[in-house]
């Protein structure tokens, strides 16, 4: 089981939430362990909150781009993205479901990476990948 870390904007949590029941759901074939913060972190230290970021990044093989409309306004995704390159993990850029068009992160724009439709049952493939 691979371990994933979900990059996302907090404009998105709420399908977040609905991605992560998603993965519980016996009928997707989604083996993964999700290393993600799941509870906001009760500070305002930029230093700390990277520290605790990025210790679940450099324990994760696979970072998860869920994207939205406003993904590309969040400085914290973009610095998750940068983590996650530097760490030698694989970074898949799946839009959320109900999006079909979206502006992309800076860092998926400048690795060229693939902007990938909704398709939650074709992910585990991309993971495994």
């Amino acid at each position: 089981m691979k371990r994933i870390f979900l990059s996302f904007s907090s404009d998105n949590l709420d399908q977040v939430r609905g991605f992560r029941l998603l993965a519980k759901n016996p009928n997707y074939d989604l083996d993964l362990y999700d290393e993600s913060i799941k509870v906001a972190i009760n500070s305002t230290n930029a230093d700390y909150i990277k520290k605790v970021i990025g210790d679940k990044i450099s324990r994760a093989s696979v970072t998860l781009c869920l994207i939205g409309k406003t993904t590309h306004q969040s400085s914290w995704v973009d610095w998750e993205l940068e983590r996650s390159h530097k760490e030698g993990n694989q970074i898949i850029a799946m839009a959320l479901k109900g999006i079909d068009t979206a502006v992309l992160p800076q860092k998926i724009k400048e690795l060229g990476l693939t902007f990938y439709p909704w398709d939650p049952s074709s992910l585990s493939n991309k993971i495994k990948g």
